[in-house]
Order: structure tokens, then C-alpha cells, then sequence
């Protein structure tokens, strides 16, 4: 081997050398590289999971919380629905009372309602037929002005509407109970459901 010959050899091997070492140096800076992305990968996986997780999380809430309240709505309507049906039966049983009872009932009301003062009192075509013959005379001690029994009828469901100077007071069961709603829903959700 000449002179040339060893310098060019020596040339290659410090080329391969250094090729190598570059090749070396940039394999370890891809794996650093490869490695650092992967950390970062792993943890931008890992932050997507807790937040997916959070959001399945808050959205199983958010149906429960939904379906609680669909529930609770809808057990409030069937309370309302059965208190309406109480009330609604309960005006049904006074219109069908017995006779005497009906009546009884009716002076009760009368004696609640009545206004010192000089009217008529007028009943549904049903009830004036019915009136008993003491009904008068019961009348005049319970009301607390003069009423006198008017040859007029109400279409009402039962109770009475009192006149007094062309100013009506309805005073039916239907009226009553209208009146008094808020009340009566009151009485009876606390005796169905106390």
C-alpha cells in the first residue's frame, strides 16, 4: 500500500467513522425524540381518558338527575290526578246524599252563607222538586236575613245560588270547591299521603 493508498484509507475510515458516529448520534436523538413523543402521546391519552371518563361521568348524572325528576313529576301528577279525583268524588257524594241528609247539609251551608238581608235562595230543577214540605219553615230559622224560595231554578250541580238585589252568590258545590280548591287539595294529599 502506498502512501495515497493509506491517506485515502484513512480518509474512508475517519469518513466511516464519522458517518457512523452521526449515524449513532442521530439514532439516539430519535429515540429521544421517539421516546419524549411517546410520553407525550401517553399523556395526552391519559388527560383524553380522564376527560372522556368526566364526561360519561357528568352525562350518567345528568340522565339520573333527568330521570329523578321525571319521576318525581310524574308521581306529582298522579297526586294531583288522584287528589282531583277525591275532590271530584267527594262533590259527587254530596249531590247523591240521602234526602234528609242532602238537606240537613244544605241549611248547614245556608247558615254559613247567608247574609243578613232580605233575597231568594234558587236551587237546581232537581232539588226544588224534592224540597221537603218542612223546608220553609227551616229555612226562615236557619238563614240569617229573609230568604224566600225562588220559582227559579239554576243549572248547578247541587247547593243553591242566593239573590240578593240582582247580586248573585253561588253557593253551589261546584262553586264551593272551585273555591276553596287549594284548600281542599291540601286536606286531602295530607290524609292520601301523609
Amino acid at each position: 500500500m502506498t502512501g495515497l493508498e493509506k491517506i485515502v484509507q484513512q480518509i474512508q475510515d475517519d469518513a466511516q467513522q464519522a458517518a457512523q458516529a452521526a449515524l449513532a448520534r442521530a439514532r439516539d436523538e430519535a429515540r429521544q425524540i421517539m421516546e419524549q413523543a411517546r410520553g407525550e402521546t401517553d399523556a395526552q391519552v391519559a388527560t383524553i381518558e380522564a376527560q372522556s371518563a368526566a364526561a360519561v361521568a357528568a352525562a350518567h348524572e345528568s340522565a339520573k338527575s333527568a330521570a329523578a325528576l321525571a319521576r318525581r313529576r310524574a308521581v306529582l301528577e298522579a297526586k294531583q290526578e288522584i287528589i282531583s279525583s277525591a275532590i271530584a268524588e267527594a262533590q259527587k257524594a254530596a249531590c247523591a246524599l240521602p234526602e234528609q241528609e242532602y238537606f240537613a247539609l244544605i241549611l248547614k251551608m245556608i247558615g254559613k252563607y247567608s247574609l243578613p238581608l232580605d233575597g231568594e235562595i234558587l236551587f237546581n230543577p232537581a232539588d226544588k222538586k224534592r224540597l221537603p214540605d218542612s223546608f220553609a219553615d227551616a229555612l226562615a230559622k236557619q238563614a240569617k236575613g229573609t230568604l224566600r224560595i225562588s220559582d227559579e231554578t239554576r243549572g248547578i250541580d247541587g247547593g243553591f245560588v242566593l239573590v240578593y238585589g240582582g247580586i248573585e252568590e253561588n253557593c253551589s258545590f261546584a262553586a264551593l270547591i272551585d273555591a276553596a280548591r287549594e284548600t281542599l287539595q291540601d286536606q286531602v294529599q295530607a290524609l292520601l299521603f301523609a
